[in-house]
């Protein structure tokens, strides 16, 4: 939580130098909407665990992904609730504190209406459950791969720019934005801080949310089906 907010702090003070510098405003972010953000998607990182841990791929190198398939369960199903269960515990413990954190001491931009509260809720759990797909179809690809750790890195290195942690999406050139909106990136960590500080439709923001948490969902299931069928145990 320290790093986290040490690293929010820088974070801020280059948006602000950024925004100074552009006479206060760019793309609608001005300077509390720019700490809103901020400190929203610092908490976000944590809730919906942007760069998990791996720990599929770890057994499927090791061929103990063997006893979790002949369990009488579905796999996918099982590390989702598992995820979800993890997040409610981030909410307290991740999300929560750097947030009222940028509350207390900097200009934030809260919600203009009491409805998007809730609605925020209800967009970073589905921020949580399209996060956890791309997580699982790279820790999936250990199935084909063995070592996923190329892929893992490059998915640590790239996820943070083109799901809007970095910069706002807003401030990429505008064929860029489209081209990104296209995709279910944004709909990680820019969709609901986007949503929390009422930039765009919400309704337009939280269905195309629900429609790739379903396509997400789908190609994993997809993908898991096609994995168990290639099985390669390692040491025994």
């Amino acid at each position: 939580m320290t790093t986290n907010v040490v690293f929010g702090l820088l974070r801020v003070a280059i948006l602000v130098a950024a925004l100074e510098a552009a006479n206060g405003e760019i793309a609608d972010y001005d300077v509390a909407a720019a700490n809103t953000y901020v400190w929203i998607g610092q908490g976000l990182l944590g809730f919906v665990l942007l760069w998990g841990t791996n720990e599929l791929a770890e057994r499927v190198r090791s061929g103990d992904v063997v006893v979790d398939l002949y369990r009488p369960w579905n796999l996918q199903g099982a590390l989702l609730a598992e995820d979800v269960g993890r997040g409610g515990f981030a909410f307290l413990t991740r999300l929560a504190p750097p947030v009222v954190f940028g509350m207390v001491l900097f200009p934030f931009q809260f919600p203009q209406t009491a409805v998007q509260w809730p609605l925020f809720g209800v967009s970073a759990l589905l921020a949580l459950v399209i996060s956890f797909g791309f997580r699982f179809l790279v820790e999936v690809s250990s199935f084909w791969l063995l070592d996923n750790r190329g892929l893992y890195g490059f998915w640590t290195i790239s996820s943070g720019l083109l799901c809007g942690l970095t910069v706002p999406i807003a401030f990429f050139p505008e064929w860029a934005r489209d081209v990104l909106w296209l995709t279910p990136f944004p709909a990680v960590l820019q969709a609901p801080i986007d949503v929390f500080l009422g930039h765009g439709d919400w309704v337009k923001v939280i269905a195309l949310q629900a429609f790739w948490a379903v396509v997400m969902l789908a190609i994993g299931h997809f993908v898991l089906q096609r994995a168990v069928r290639r099985v390669v145990v390692q040491g025994g």
